[in-house]
């Protein structure tokens, strides 16, 4: 773009980008290339500015698209950008920062037209761009070397090889950026892509090699999340105009333009936020998830999501099997540290959430660890701001704490970590508190947030699957938490007798007027029956498993005994009522016998005794399978349908 590049409303008037673009063909030889790639403008930093370089550019981009069949200058410019890259790992060794910077220029320029033509055009035409060259009009080489493959290995290489200097960081977020580019195929295509160029390349072609080492590559970006150099640590200084149009890098394009080409797009909720702290950390993760995400092939299975599932810990001296290709060892321990401190943001969610659920191995050594607290704490505070956070954080995060919960060593030890002063719940100063009591009392204030704001018809169901989970292991709940569960009982028992009252008023109604057609309040009233038997098992399984480490929940059931009256003779009840029925009874004689006008400390004294001698034959014990994210309710024990269209009518005020 040259000297007259220095802010980006001029770039539509830039005589280089004019001539790239023009209907003139421009040898790869040409000295042209070295004044197009020697410009340098303010990078984009906000939405509004990322706009405006996508309107700036977009009539030289439509230009090219038109006149690239007769000249083929897009085609050498992806020339010239692979011929300066053989010698870029040299370049970086001699510290030759001109070369860079301009390889760095002539990658953007390919990112800016890669994203307009995948936008505007077809993968076939697409292809045929990388192919036309200097010719008669309309004519291509059909033999001619595959510069869309080509390209491809090449940033591979670029991601994998060049050292991360300071440098060389721009080079390699761009690198990241343009194969996001590349995948970026599937937002334009209604159908899932099972054969699109990216699957003829990342899967079966030239690029397959590299697989495990870019994902490799692109955990340990993430892991490491190294800060951009500061802005004008390498300044090139103004050459004389005889030898060159060689400007200065602005102080922004080290640590900018890598968020133009996010999946997100220009004006997305990603590109609107704060200043990341690490791009090559950001853009290597959503390459990465692009990358797992990909729909396997007709005759191939995705290789990146099978390097994903297999890999393993440095530590971890063990043979792969023969049947694991792409396979590959990583830190786990930092991997792990990586992963607790970066949940704030939504995709670092999802890599846990991928890792937790598909790969064996970090699953094992993430529930093995003594030091939960620094993974689950921040889970829990996503959910604890859920009106801040988008619902595919939520439930990333719920589907997480779901996941974990299967297993028992983890609701064991939850309850062991004690946790002091925990600044961000504000309901209640909690000065010191359970992991396990504190996860108690975050999924139930989401359930009652769903229950009076977004009445979603999954949320309560994964909620509830959690504390299901765990309840067979509840142990020394804290009193607070203990109150919110009978709390969150109440709720729902209100609900219940509300939509009764509904039913049997329209009821009433319908025997006067029978033109009106009558809601269905027998399918709400289901599906609120169904969470209350859901909240009366957890109850329950705590009372059979663990009623001598809980003497707060058994006080807090002595003291709401009242809101189980209704649910004893009830017909859906009746069978999980008799052993909450048998607790309630049996600690109300035992407080009738010591008098009136208890303390509380003195109520919590006859509970503990009274659990030493409540025989234990006395309550059933039902058994129950874990609750797993695939299926919400094994075995035969009732859950919400998923189906439900009543389940969010009937938490309606």
């Amino acid at each position: 773009m040259g000297s007259n590049s220095s802010r980006i409303g001029d770039l539509p008037k830039n005589e280089y980008l004019k001539k790239l673009s023009g209907t003139e063909s421009v040898s790869e030889n040409d000295p042209f290339w070295n004044q197009l790639l020697s410009f340098s403008f303010p990078a984009p930093t906000s939405s509004t500015e990322l706009k405006l370089l996508e309107e700036a550019t977009i009539s030289v981009c439509r230009s090219l698209v038109e006149n690239n069949p007769r000249t083929g200058n897009f085609g050498a410019l992806i020339k010239v950008f692979l011929s300066r890259t053989k010698e870029l790992k040299l370049s970086a060794e001699c510290q030759n920062h001109i070369f860079i910077w301009q390889t760095h220029n002539a990658l953007f320029i390919i990112c800016c037209l890669l994203k307009v033509f995948i936008c505007e055009m077809s993968e076939e035409e697409l292809q045929l761009h990388f192919t036309y060259e200097d010719k008669s009009p309309g004519t291509y080489s059909s033999d001619s070397e595959d510069l869309l493959e080509e390209l491809l290995c090449c940033l591979m290489q670029l991601i994998t090889d060049i050292p991360l200097l300071d440098i060389t960081y721009e080079i390699s977020v761009e690198a990241v950026s343009t194969m996001i580019v590349f995948l970026s195929c599937q937002l334009f295509h209604k159908e899932v892509l099972r054969q699109s160029i990216s699957h003829k390349y990342l899967m079966q072609g030239r690029c397959l090699p590299y697989t495990s080492k870019l994902v490799k590559t692109l955990l340990y970006n993430f892991i490491r999340q190294e800060k951009p150099p500061p802005p004008g640590a390498h300044v090139f200084p103004q050459q004389s105009e005889a030898g060159g149009l060689l400007y200065g890098l602005a102080s922004g394009v080290a640590t900018g333009l890598w968020t133009v080409f996010t999946l997100g797009g220009v004006g997305s909720k990603a590109a609107a936020t704060p200043e990341l702290s690490s791009p090559l950390a950001n853009q290597s993760l959503l390459l990465l998830l692009v990358l797992a995400n990909l729909t396997d092939a007709a005759d191939a299975p995705n290789p990146y999501k099978q390097a994903i599932m297999s890999f393993k810990n440095t530590q971890d001296s063990s043979p792969f099997p023969s049947s694991v290709p792409h396979a590959f060892q990583i830190n786990f321990n930092s991997l792990y540290t990586a992963l607790c401190e970066q949940q704030t943001s939504d995709q670092a969610t999802l890599l846990l959430y991928t890792l937790l659920h598909q790969n064996s191995n970090v699953r094992t050594y993430m529930l093995a660890r003594t030091d939960m607290e620094n993974l689950v704490l921040p889970i829990l505070e996503i959910l604890y701001h859920v009106e801040e956070r988008n619902s595919h954080h939520v439930y990333m995060a719920l589907i997480i704490l779901l996941i974990l919960t299967e297993d028992d060593g983890f609701n064991r030890s939850i309850h062991e970590v004690i946790l002091k002063n925990i600044t961000w719940y504000s309901e209640r100063v909690l000065t010191e508190i359970s992991l396990g009591s504190l996860l108690i009392l975050v999924v139930i204030r989401t359930i009652q947030y769903n229950m009076t704001r977004t009445r979603d018809k999954y949320l309560h169901t994964n909620c509830l699957a959690a504390l299901a989970n765990m309840s067979a292991q509840f142990r020394s709940l804290h009193q607070y938490a203990a109150q919110r569960i009978i709390s969150l009982f109440s709720l729902l028992s209100k609900k219940h007798n509300k939509v009764l009252e509904q039913a049997t008023q329209s009821l009433r109604g319908s025997l006067s007027s029978n033109d009106a057609p009558l809601p269905d309040y027998a399918q709400d009233l289901n599906v609120i029956e169904e969470v209350i038997r859901m909240m009366l098992e957890i109850i329950n399984s705590c009372l059979t498993n663990s009623l001598h480490h809980n003497p707060n929940l058994v006080y807090a059931l002595l003291y709401k005994r009242d809101l189980f009256e209704q649910f004893r003779t009830h017909p859906s009840f009746q069978d999980i009522m008799q052993n909450i029925d048998l607790v309630i009874t049996f600690f109300s004689s035992r407080l009738l016998q010591a008098g009136a006008e208890l303390s509380v400390e003195r109520v919590l004294e006859i509970i503990k005794q009274g659990v030493v001698a409540l025989p234990k034959d006395r309550l059933k014990v039902t058994e129950r399978q874990p609750v797993s994210p695939e299926s919400p309710w094994q075995g035969k024990r009732p859950g919400l349908s998923a189906n439900s269209s009543a389940s969010s009518a009937c938490w309606r005020k």
